[in-house]
């Protein structure tokens, strides 16, 4: 790694080195996780989540460049090039680059550099995440509704995965002991929250209505979202902006609906199913009394 230059300058280099190569991109990410120079073996099992989440997006097409064939989503490629410019920019912090933070979510990828914990990579990632999505509200407006209801989706439960490690009380309730291992990002079962490929196809842009993908959604994401998530959106959308810095994303909710480039008018598919299974999950796992 080459001292030339702040680190965030040199993170920008890296970042349009594979602006336009959705393979490059997940290249670059990967070598993060090596750390600046090539060995970090405490930081790679975190490496896992990272790719699982940005081979689906490869596979549907999102980070396609804007020249290609099936052009790929503004929107997505914003984030995503979000979680990798800060990332680059804290590896190159760590290694001989220097200059001051660009951002308070580098700050949180060089606390994650420093301490690699199940919480720190969260905090990392998912400021990064909740940054990209209030900066680009306007390239996610101009997305389809199937699309934005997705995002919606996507967004509570990457909240809901990093409570279930940092704030098991609001996640699980009285199954709270389950909580961090149920959410720690090096293990397989941090997927099973993320996961909609079962639900949407692999391309993109959506051509079906979001009633249409609700009809086949499994058993399971109808019974997380509705059943464990909803109930508890308030208390989890509360304490996220607050562990994450952004009290932007209270913007993002409203009376229970999401809100994110989602018209509080159109709430009504935020409505639980009549599910006997999402109402035992209620109230079985019902959210705690705030103080």
């Amino acid at each position: 790694m080459s001292s030339a230059g702040t680190a965030a300058v040199w993170a920008e280099q890296q970042i349009a080195a594979v602006r336009d190569d959705p393979a490059g991109r997940i290249a670059l990410m990967q070598r993060c996780y090596h750390g600046p120079f090539g060995r970090a073996p405490r930081h790679l099992p975190f490496r896992r989540a990272a790719t699982s989440f940005m081979r689906w997006q490869l596979r549907r097409g999102l980070l396609q460049p804007p020249s290609s064939d099936r052009p790929g989503s503004p929107w997505w490629r914003a984030v995503n090039e979000r979680i990798l410019r800060d990332g680059c920019e804290a590896v190159a912090l760590s290694g001989d680059h220097s200059g001051p933070t660009s951002s308070r979510t580098v700050d949180f990828w060089k606390s994650f550099a420093d301490h690699p914990t199940a919480r720190a990579w969260y905090r990392a990632h998912n400021g990064s995440v909740v940054a990209a999505y209030l900066e680009h509200r306007d390239l996610a407006e101009a997305e389809s509704e199937a699309e934005r209801f997705f995002m919606n989706v996507v967004l509570c439960r990457v909240l809901y995965t990093h409570a279930l490690v940092a704030a098991p009380r609001i996640s699980l309730g009285w199954l709270r002991p389950l909580a961090p291992f149920l959410g720690d990002p090096r293990l397989g079962m941090t997927g099973i929250f993320l996961q909609l490929s079962r639900v949407l196809p692999d391309e993109y842009p959506l051509r079906d209505s979001v009633h249409f993908y609700l009809g086949n959604e499994h058993g399971f994401g109808r019974l997380l979202d509705f059943g464990v998530i909803t109930p508890r959106l308030h208390q989890l959308y509360d304490w996220s902006a607050h562990e994450l810095a952004a009290p932007g994303l209270l913007d993002c909710i409203r009376d229970g609906a999401l809100t994110y480039a989602w018209s509080f008018e159109d709430r009504g598919v935020w409505q639980p199913p009549k599910s006997f299974f999402v109402q035992m999950a209620k109230r079985a796992l019902p959210p705690e009394r705030r103080a």
